[in-house]
């Protein structure tokens, strides 16, 4: 099992992929440019490659066309034919140069839902499968990080779609198109030029984008650095008051930027040296040829026109070759960024459901513990073998100091996490046989620390049951005691919570909590510290609130404030992942031990005040 602070799933790892591995990645995306049983997006995409295809026919065609005219003007006698095929020459090419423009605009026209398709697709299936990962992942992730990761991935799948089908592939066959044109209408020799040149580009502009990618890959690293600084540091607005360290925070992310600043001058520097190593290549190529063409017209062996046509011919090869400097590099990056993205797929899940797994069924809502032992770490144990009874329908309060195990308890009551040895039954039903949601569904919770969704009042109560009636979030929120309040707000139900629910005070969030929990009414209910954030006269009133809504529940209560579970059905006191006492609490304060201990501590602290 991997332990909370070791470095896991090999993400973000700084470790260079092979060209192999980053095309792999494609893979993934195959399937969503190619979607089973959706007729249309393959039919567009047939489309758009046919006038991918008649477009580079276009696109060579042209030229061909002003070097006939050029070489009718060039005769001596212009007779009124031959003037005719001039003009007739001319408007021709002038019909392939607009189709040549049209092209482009028709095969996006084409396109442009299949990719905008295969982008949402892939975004939803990396979304569902976060949010299928273990909470072991997330505790150990940073957010500002993973939603760089995810938001470069999703944006290069538009960006390969383009350059990939759009760009190299049309390139490379328009290079075999003048190859043929260059060896049949002209000399093997201009063929065999062009083929080299196209070569060498590639070849260089791959070398050097390999040179240049540890310099774009140390960029995208200062970015993600400096992208979690600022998060972690805006969701930490209050923390950052508190200690007065707005100018630390500043420094830290001027520091990130700055390294981020030198990763991209030297970029920018490596890129002006790559662009001039492309112009050489090719333009070396293009003077070759025409020298050629030159002599071949000087010796009578080809019209004037010839020369204007493969100028033409070369520059419209050079066209997407000089994209191809840039498309290669970006290329390569997004390979990198999908990789990094589709390794977040490869992720499995800890917790998973098992093949023949049924929905839990609960009748009593009877809960047991069964010589359960759980560890976060290999070498610390968090539970020793535990065993309790929680009866339908009662409370069970379970104390002890920080550490003891009692929220361990509750995350593997939801199966955040499986245990190493035992077993957690839910009316005699092994919790690793049932489906997760039928379990989750069964178990409301109002937690310790109550983090709510930058949204309504409304919203954030109505979470527990989407699509419940206004009604029904009402009812529920008076039931917690927050209705009152929520009414004397100017937006009422609709009033914003703010980040993480920052516009509300501790308690105001935590019946929020209690009302979305009421809301959802659950057969199991769980109970961490749920008045904590509360003060003394609101505590009584939520306290009988809880009890309203325990009732006829089977309830497990999360403790430290002993004088909120006195009249809890028993009492399970625990002490380094172990059972030091059970009962009720008359019974724990008669037997003079751990628990009793406790209540004096606390009773004499609440004198104290």
């Amino acid at each position: 099992m991997v332990g909370r602070g070791e470095k896991s799933y090999g993400l973000d790892d700084g470790t260079p992929s092979s060209l192999v591995q980053q095309l792999g990645a494609l893979k993934f995306l195959l399937p969503h440019i190619w979607p089973k049983g959706n007729l249309e997006c393959r039919l567009r995409v047939v489309a758009a490659l046919v006038v991918i295809l008649l477009g580079q026919f276009i696109a060579i065609g042209a030229p061909l066309l002003l070097e006939e005219a050029v070489n009718a003007l060039a005769e001596q006698d212009m007779r009124l034919g031959v003037i005719g095929g001039v003009t007739g020459f001319i408007v021709g090419y002038g019909l392939l140069r607009l189709l040549s423009v049209a092209v482009p605009q028709i095969r996006e026209l084409l396109f442009a839902k299949v990719g905008q398709n295969a982008q949402r697709e892939v975004a939803i299936d990396v979304f569902r499968h976060m949010h299928g990962l273990s909470l072991r992942f997330h505790l150990e992730r940073r957010t500002g990080g993973l939603s760089r990761i995810i938001e470069r991935g999703i944006k290069s799948i538009d960006f390969l779609f383009r350059f990939l089908l759009f760009n190299i592939g049309p390139t490379l066959l328009q290079l075999i198109i003048v190859s043929f044109l260059f060896a049949l209408r002209y000399e093997p020799v201009f063929a065999l030029i062009a083929a080299v040149t196209v070569g060498l580009y590639f070849w260089f502009t791959a070398s050097s984008t390999e040179w240049r990618l540890k310099f774009r890959r140390e960029m995208n690293q200062q970015d993600t650095d400096a992208n979690t600084k600022a998060i972690d540091s805006l969701l930490n607005y209050e923390t950052v008051k508190y200690f007065n360290n707005e100018r630390y925070e500043t420094d830290r992310y001027n520091g990130a930027m700055e390294q981020y600043q030198k990763a991209a001058v030297r970029s920018n520097n490596s890129l002006a040296l790559v662009n001039a190593g492309q112009a050489l290549i090719f333009n070396t190529g293009l003077v070759m040829i025409l020298v050629l063409t030159a002599r071949a017209v000087m010796a009578g062996e080809m019209g004037i026109g010839t020369i204007t046509s493969i100028s033409l011919i070369m520059m419209t090869l050079y066209q997407p070759l000089n994209i191809l400097g840039f498309a290669y590099r970006e290329i390569k990056q997004s390979l990198v960024d999908m990789e990094k993205m589709f390794k977040l797929l490869d992720v499995p899940p800890e917790v998973e459901d098992k093949p023949d797994a049924q929905p839990l069924r609960v009748n009593a809502a009877a809960i047991t513990f069964e010589d359960v032992h759980f560890r976060y770490e290999p070498d610390r144990a968090i539970l020793k073998g535990i065993s309790l009874a929680v009866p339908p329908g009662e409370t069970t309060a379970l104390v002890g100091h920080s550490g003891a195990g009692k929220s361990t308890l509750s995350r593997i009551l939801y199966r955040f996490y499986d245990i190493e040895k035992g077993s957690v039954l839910i009316d005699g039903q092994d919790i690793r046989d049932v489906t997760q949601d039928s379990l989750r569904k069964a178990i409301g919770i109002v937690p310790q620390d109550t983090v709510l969704f930058n949204d309504t009042i409304a919203y954030n109560i109505g979470y527990a049951r989407p699509g419940a009636t206004q009604a029904d979030i009402e009812k529920a929120a008076k039931l917690a005691r927050i209705h009152d309040f929520i009414t004397s707000l100017p937006d009422g139900y609709q009033s914003l919570v703010g980040e993480r629910g920052l516009k509300l005070s501790g308690g105001e969030k935590q019946r929020v909590a209690i009302a979305r929990t009421i809301l959802k009414n659950p057969p199991i209910l769980i109970l961490d510290e749920a008045t904590s954030a509360l003060d003394s006269v609101t505590e009584h009133e939520i306290q009988q609130a809880l009890r309203d809504v325990a009732a006829n529940r089977t309830t497990l209560v999360i403790a430290h404030r002993l004088s909120t579970i006195i009249d809890a059905d028993r009492i399970i006191v625990l002490r380094d992942g172990e059972i030091a006492e059970q009962g009720t609490h008359t019974e724990l304060l008669a037997l003079g031990g751990e628990y009793a201990t406790l209540w004096q501590q606390q009773q004499e602290g609440e004198q104290a005040r």
